[in-house]
């Protein structure tokens, strides 16, 4: 998929080694998020909604929103694991993308966008074995029934190995591998059935193979280090690999092996992964599943089938998952996504952003808060139209709030009182029409998928009199700093 990091050099220099990760893959990341006690260990889980129906209550319930690790899965060897809810925390995602911990919400985007500014890409390193290749199976020997895959919620149409699974393919014209994050069905012991939305890379490489009437090579990995699933989920611009921006990330290049049948690169310290082929006659149904939205949007629809060619794992494999599902949801996207489009809306030319924020209590890109300082008539709409359509932005999104620097777009009370107080529905909203929407969009009705309309809803103070609008009523800073200093005891703790 794509992020916005235009200029960014690849090299291996010294610069880069001073963000050395500290753990190289899944099994080292679970140890490390163990020991920061956000770790929970579960057995005798069913396969069967059991594990899903945890999982969701742990993301939406728990306090804590540990990750799950579950074993002894009845029906399959002890050992044979999944691992689900990755990254619902802060000092996870943290973690996983090797900035300060302790951070929240606006401070951890400001991080990030540091982060992606100075990156130095390095490309992955190729390696003649790993540990993804200690089992081998091909032809005959495919069964992808040997491994727990959940059935997640009740209502999906199957048992989904692709959750948090990082989608490898190349583009046909240019070589070019893209690493992306789809959702992966079971239809039998080698075939898959995989749904990519219109205009996501994976899918315009693929219609590029299925034009020119050729194959489309597909490697898919189901169990990596978190790192790739963030790159694979994120979005960056044509011709970006995420392995190079993993690897600036992680302060190391990341180890690939080629794959037997495909050649493509694939982590050489994943769990588990798999290599087939798709043809573009060669459909079969595929869904319905609870997706992102909340909802069960996309229904049932003939999709491209995989059929297995390749299947590599490593001893007592663990399967990784991040079962979508009714938000909040996914943190690390929220906090990637709203980093890119900080940068992204700068990179066209918007001044003094002061911070971009997308909600996670909205699904992903659908309700996006900017705040800015005002500099000159027409600023805030201009903030909010490229908000709209920028990288980061633009897919299936809804509502955009432009608010001004006294607001923290993080904090909803902030914003639905600036929204409130601020804004005229008469003069301060604006609608697009025909913007990139796709076929998860639950509004949208079902043969009219594709497109969708946005509201830009202008919640700054009017810049022709900003300086008469009525003062806001609050603690001067001056006085703030001389009370606390002597009740803060009394009144904060």
């Amino acid at each position: 998929m794509e992020a916005r990091i235009d200029n960014r050099q690849t090299a291996e220099s010294p610069a880069t080694e001073a963000f050395q990760s500290s753990y190289k893959d899944l099994r080292e990341w679970i140890t490390a998020v163990d020991e920061m006690g956000e770790l929970r260990r579960i057995e005798g889980a069913d396969w069967n909604l059991e594990i899903g129906a945890l999982s969701e209550l742990a993301r939406r319930e728990s306090k804590r929103k540990p990750a799950l690790l579950f074993d002894q899965i009845p029906g399959y060897p002890k050992g044979y694991r999944v691992l689900s809810n990755p990254m619902k925390t802060l000092s996870q995602v943290a973690f996983t993308l090797n900035t300060p911990v302790g951070e929240k919400n606006l401070d951890m985007v400001r991080t990030l966008r540091q982060k992606l500014r100075d990156l130095r890409f390095l490309p992955p390193r190729h390696v003649d074995s790993g540990p993804v290749m200690e089992n081998l199976c091909q032809r005959k020997d495919i069964d992808l029934f040997k491994f727990p895959v959940p059935k997640w919620h009740e209502l999906d149409g199957g048992r989904y190995i692709g959750t948090a699974c990082v989608v490898i393919t190349r583009d046909p014209e240019t070589g070019w591998v893209n690493l992306g994050t789809y959702r992966v069905m079971i239809h039998s012991q080698d075939s898959l059935g995989i749904s990519i939305s219109p205009g996501k890379d994976a899918r315009i490489q693929m219609e590029k193979a299925f034009r020119a009437g050729q194959p489309f090579e597909v490697a898919i990995s189901c169990g990596q280090d978190p790192l790739l699933f963030v790159a694979a989920s994120a979005k960056f611009r044509w011709g970006v690999s995420e392995y190079d921006w993993a690897g600036a990330m992680r302060g190391g290049p990341i180890e690939v092996i080629r794959g037997p049948v495909t050649g493509l690169p694939i982590p050489a310290r994943s769990e588990l992964a798999i290599e087939g082929v798709m043809t573009q006659d060669d459909v079969q149904k595929e869904g319905p599943f609870g997706e992102f939205t909340g909802y069960y949007a996309s229904g049932t629809r003939p999709q491209p089938v995989i059929r297995v060619k390749s299947l590599m794992h490593r001893n007592d494999p663990i399967l990784l998952g991040a079962p979508p599902g009714r938000p909040p949801s996914t943190l690390h996207m929220y906090l990637m996504n709203s980093a890119t489009l900080w940068d992204a809306m700068e990179s066209a030319g918007v001044p003094d952003v002061c911070g971009v924020w997308q909600h996670p209590i909205a699904p992903n890109w659908m309700f996006i808060v900017v705040s800015i300082h005002q500099r000159y008539p027409g600023h805030a709409r201009q903030a909010g139209l490229i908000a709209s359509q920028a990288q980061g932005g633009a897919y299936m999104g809804r509502y955009v709030i432009v608010v001004d620097e006294d607001i923290d777009p993080s904090n909803i009370e902030d914003v639905i009182w600036a929204l409130a107080t601020r804004s005229d529905p008469e003069k301060d909203i604006e609608i697009l029409r025909r913007c990139w929407s796709g076929p998860l969009d639950p509004i949208i009705p079902e043969g009219s998928k594709g497109l969708n309309s946005r509201a830009i809803i202008d919640a700054c103070r009017p810049y022709e009199w900003r300086d008469k609008f009525p003062p806001v009523v609050e603690v001067a800073p001056e006085l703030r700093e001389r009370v606390l200093k002597k009740w803060a005891r009394e009144i904060l703790e």
